[in-house]
């Protein structure tokens, strides 16, 4: 059994101006209520099962992330308990780097759960328009992103899926989209593949051989993340659908290429390490993150951006000195 990866929409979908949605779109426009107090403001994106909507809170008085079920799946069970499930972590976990839930709707015409809505680009977004990351960048990343999976690995959860689209750059960044989460015991019995196929540990990639995957294959996705953003491109070349399983997972068989300037040594090797192909190899989060703390205390200290430096008053704009 091969799980479906969802499709990632960059846009509204539908065809021409004006045409009905499609069945498994809501179309809701600007203003639409979803429920009592909560109404869309535009389509952000969705999946094969869900939709994402920004959408305005008049209780919260805010800006926030609806994710709905699609409306030709409002009766489909498999979709209800994966929206179910993602709601209940949303309400267990609290972690700076991990993001917020704001409550469930389960019950309805529209399903939906409510997500914090974060302003930051995604980390793919970022290494599209700007290229790799500079060490200033990347080293905060890389210890943020350690923090949250240690949490991750202390709740005897792994979130599968760490990727660049997957994060949201700020300050900290959030590790976000929590729909395919699954406990270590769970994963005792997973016997299909969970993931985005080029952020997935080589156990993802062969559950029968080499699975099950643990928390380590969360500590993969995060150095083939890390190793994006460092390089601009992914560490191992891009797979074929339709072909052998090395064909489609090229990281089973093949070795990323090292990393070189201005990516520090040591940082490398520590990114190196997270992409041992053996789950054993790899570093827990928390160990990694000891190593990278002093890396990231040795950062030269910038400047603040200028908008955000308090400026002190001129003194003749105070009436002193002015003979006032």
């Amino acid at each position: 059994m091969t799980a479906k990866a969802e499709k990632r929409l960059s846009g509204p979908e539908g065809g021409a101006q004006g045409a009905p949605p499609p069945a498994d779109a809501w179309g809701l426009a600007e203003g639409d209520e979803i429920v009592s107090g909560r109404s869309a403001v535009r389509l952000l994106g969705g999946g094969e099962r869900y939709e994402t909507y920004l959408a305005w809170d008049e209780r919260l008085l805010s800006l926030v992330v609806v994710k709905l079920v699609r409306p030709n799946l409002i009766e489909d069970q498999h979709s209800l308990d994966g929206l179910a499930a993602e709601a209940e972590l949303l309400e267990r976990l609290r972690h700076p780097v991990i993001v917020r839930g704001f409550g469930a709707v389960l019950d309805g015409p529209r399903p939906h759960v409510v997500l914090e809505h974060l302003e930051g680009p995604r980390l793919s977004t970022l290494i599209r328009k700007q290229g790799p990351l500079e060490p200033e960048q990347l080293l905060p990343l890389a210890l943020q992103l350690c923090s949250a999976l240690h949490y991750f690995a202390a709740e005897d959860l792994v979130h599968l899926d760490v990727k660049p689209t997957n994060i949201i750059m700020g300050a900290p960044a959030r590790l976000i989209d929590l729909s395919i989460v699954r406990s270590v015991a769970e994963l005792e019995r997973v016997d299909y593949r969970i993931g985005t196929d080029s952020y997935m540990a080589p156990e993802q990639c062969d559950p029968g051989g080499r699975g099950p995957a643990t928390t380590a294959a969360d500590v993969w996705g995060m150095g083939a993340t890390l190793y994006h953003a460092a390089a601009g491109r992914r560490p191992f070349s891009r797979g074929r659908r339709g072909g052998s399983l090395v064909e489609r997972f090229p990281q089973l068989e093949e070795a990323a290429a090292p990393l070189g300037q201005p990516v520090p040594p040591e940082l490398s090797a520590l990114i190196g390490t997270c992409l041992a192909p053996d789950p054993a190899a790899r570093p827990a989060a928390a160990e990694l993150a000891a190593q990278l703390e002093h890396l990231v205390a040795a950062l030269p200290k910038r400047p603040v951006l200028g908008r955000f430096r308090i400026r002190p008053r001129r003194r003749d704009s105070l009436g002193i000195g002015s003979g006032a």
